[in-house]
């Protein structure tokens, strides 16, 4: 009777892992393509069945799953090019610590922002920012953006109301929804949002999926309009609807309003 994965002695040569309720799938040979780093360490010094794994099977990292994708570019190309305004730095820096790539770490202590690493290079090259994404508007300017910072659309969605009373000229009663809503593909709302970034509604999807049931960890649209501008985001659409209600039957009384308002990002 043929072994089962767990079982066997020898680890297959397309390799499954779930690092953090991320899946990534990659060959035997990238995990062990640097010596004495921690998965060179578990995946030529240990058998399948000395590693833990998830329900279906998967070894498993209880890692940071979307900086696991740095870690695992270094390792498959001797290379790693970060994204324009990457704010991870420090914690990826952590994560190369953790799977034993010194190397890695120490460039990341000591490069510049927006740098290239290679390890043919002791020095970190600078970033090519030759490739400009231009605003939709000529007189807002341009926005610019790395080579290797994929492009792509990220929607926020908000929903608010707020009451106005019988007076008109009085202020308004604003009350908001601390609820902002993402939709996009999954690896460039990390890239974006990183831990502010609420998954629960919609976890263990792959990177390359899409969801529209993330939300953010903000209470004001500021936050996230900032965040997307820093990562080289500018809007292109917004759309809104509203509705009003009464308070009760009584025309005179507060009207309640309440609107949901989409905020459409290219890079």
């Amino acid at each position: 009777m043929a072994q089962t994965d767990s079982q066997s002695s020898t680890f297959p040569e397309i390799v499954e892992l779930n690092v953090g309720g991320q899946v990534y799938v990659t060959r035997l040979e990238t995990l062990t393509a640097v010596p004495n780093s921690l998965l060179w360490t578990k995946f030529t010094q240990s058998s399948p069945g000395d590693l833990p794994k998830d329900g279906k099977g998967r070894f498993f990292f209880d890692r940071d799953g979307f900086l696991f994708r740095y870690i695992l570019d270094y390792m498959r190309d001797s290379e790693l090019f970060l994204p324009e305004f990457f704010k991870e730095r420090r914690r990826l820096q952590k994560e190369a610590e953790f799977f034993q790539l010194p190397e890695l770490s120490k460039r990341l202590a000591s490069g510049s922002k927006d740098s290239l690493f290679t390890e043919d290079s002791g020095d970190p090259e600078e970033a090519e920012l030759s490739s400009p994404v231009t605003s939709s508007s000529s007189s807002s300017g341009t926005t610019l953006r790395s080579p290797g910072a994929s492009a792509g659309y990220i929607t926020i969605g908000y929903r608010g109301s707020y009451t106005i009373g019988r007076d008109i000229q009085a202020d308004a009663k604003f009350r908001r929804v601390a609820r902002i809503t993402v939709c996009s593909k999954i690896s460039l709302a990390k890239e974006v949002f990183g831990e502010t970034l609420n998954e629960s509604r919609d976890p263990d999807r792959p990177a390359d999926k899409y969801t529209a049931r993330y939300y953010l960890k903000y209470n004001f649209l500021e936050q996230a309009f900032d965040r997307l501008a820093e990562a080289g985001f500018h809007m292109v659409a917004c759309n809104s609807t509203g509705t009003c209600s009464y308070g009760s039957n009584d025309p005179g009384e507060d009207k309640l309003w309440t609107s949901y308002t989409e905020y459409v990002f290219s890079r």
